[in-house]
């Protein structure tokens, strides 16, 4: 997969823009890029000629990831937008629009089927070379965020009901992210614990009392 994109514009400054919103890159400092041709203004306009760079992602890697969504939601013919940032070896790429919600699934099961995909396209090797490893989070609508704080208030009212009926909880299974989220909840709630039990996709988690 080439992910290097050929741009111009007026100035240099442009056609770097441009590379930026082909890319659906997070800024300037996300990607790399060289000039092959430096702007001229000619005479009268006659003449001239653009500026022109090529451009790449910095993060390869990150590069296919995004290559991979943008072709996923044109394939399904969805209409929204995907935009991609990166902080070293950590990348968000987010798809917003009013076709998004279908990209999200029961509990974001979908969404994380397609946050595994692209992890692995993003981590395979390609001619042979495997890029720079890459962590990549998929989110749509800002849908980890809500769910996130979901969980969190469902673990603080399971955590309640524990402390007031003194017997244990057993909640739905979930996925190693979203436990993650509830085993930090219980944590900063004084006198119940947590433990997960089960095996593979079936891991549910207990909260009940600690002992004093």
């Amino acid at each position: 997969m080439n992910n290097e994109i050929i741009t111009t514009g007026k100035t240099v400054e442009d056609a770097v823009n441009a590379a930026v919103e082909a890319l659906k890159a997070s800024g300037v400092d996300a990607i790399e890029y060289t000039v092959i041709d430096e702007p001229k203004k000619g005479l009268f306009g006659i003449g001239a000629v653009p500026a022109k760079i090529s451009a790449t992602l910095k993060n390869k890697g990150a590069a296919i990831a995004n290559d991979f969504i943008t072709k996923l939601v044109a394939d399904m013919q969805l209409d929204v937008t995907v935009k991609m940032s990166c902080e070293d070896d950590t990348c968000l790429i987010e798809i917003n629009g009013s076709d998004a919600g279908v990209l999200i699934g029961h509990h974001g099961d979908t969404l994380d089927s397609i946050q595994y995909l692209a992890n692995l396209a993003a981590n395979k090797k390609v001619n042979g070379e495997k890029p720079a490893h890459v962590k990549v989070t998929v989110d749509a609508e800002g849908y980890r965020a809500k769910r996130e704080e979901t969980l969190r208030a469902l673990a603080r009212r399971m955590a309640d009901k524990v402390l007031k009926q003194k017997r244990s909880v057993m909640l739905e299974p979930m996925n190693p992210y979203e436990r993650r989220i509830i085993h930090s909840e219980i944590q900063n709630i004084e006198g119940v614990s947590t433990n997960s039990i089960g095996s593979e996709n079936n891991r549910k988690i207990v909260i009940y009392l600690e002992e004093k």
